[in-house]
């Protein structure tokens, strides 16, 4: 006797299995441009998003691979999961609650709203990073000429920067420690500001490791903060919401 064959609903269940199947292998396809920006559609998922002259903007709970661009911005939305993020001249932006590997920029800025998780290290060379309540970084933030703000963040590594103010707000913790480098002749093109950077380590606030500074610096710490050892500079210490003016 012959083998008996599928029943018609069965068939069609089987053929609408693989059709979905196949509209999730193309929704994560990777996404390639030379001259051009990317958009990617809210809600849908991709593989790597790469575009070299153009920026990419991410919508609302978008999940994709690595995120890179050469000349342009990164721009996304709440929810968005991906691994590296890296733009070489532009910033980049991302939502409240974004997760993702890391982030890399040399000629831009980095901010983050609010819940970000980033597995590895925030990373710029021209530009700020800016965290925002609720962060967690489990890696670095570096800057070498921008300023570094961090609200309520938990940073595992260290805080790092040559020529940027530093505000470790209220409620942060850095597990590692914070530097601030003299600045070098290695730094070239990068313009390096003469002004002493202003540090701040606000209420409530803790940076478990030393306090290092190679540069002179105007150091502000809250009378309810925590520090490892400081060298390098003298702490002013202040009671307020917010440290004394310069």
């Amino acid at each position: 006797m012959s083998a008996a064959r599928p029943h018609r609903p069965v068939r069609a269940l089987l053929a609408f299995a693989l059709a979905l199947s196949a509209g999730a292998a193309c929704a994560q396809a990777d996404v390639s441009k030379v001259n051009g920006g990317i958009t990617a559609e809210a809600g849908q998922s991709y593989g790597d998003l790469s575009t070299v002259n153009g920026g990419i903007r991410i919508g609302d709970g978008v999940r994709a691979k690595d995120v890179e661009t050469v000349n342009g911005g990164i721009r996304g939305d709440d929810d968005i999961q991906a691994g590296t993020v890296e733009t070489v001249n532009g910033g980049i932006t991302l939502g409240a609650r974004a997760r993702t590997r890391s982030l890399t920029t040399v000629n831009g800025g980095v901010r983050l709203g609010q819940d970000a998780q980033i597995a590895g290290s925030i990373e710029s060379v021209s530009g700020g990073v800016f965290v925002d309540r609720g962060g967690r970084v489990d890696g670095n933030v570096v800057t070498v000429n921008g300023a570094i703000g961090l609200v309520g963040t938990e940073v595992t590594g260290d805080v790092k920067t040559v020529n940027g103010d530093v505000t470790i707000g209220a409620a942060s913790k850095v597990r590692g420690g914070l530097t601030v480098d003299k600045p070098s002749s290695n730094w070239f093109p990068v313009t390096i500001n003469r002004r002493s950077p202003r540090v701040i380590i606000g209420p409530n606030a803790v940076i478990e490791g030393p306090l290092t500074f190679k540069r002179e610096v105007t150091l502000y710490v809250h009378s309810s903060a925590r520090t490892g050892p400081i060298s390098g500079a003298t702490a002013i210490a202040y009671d307020g919401a917010q440290a004394p003016k310069d």
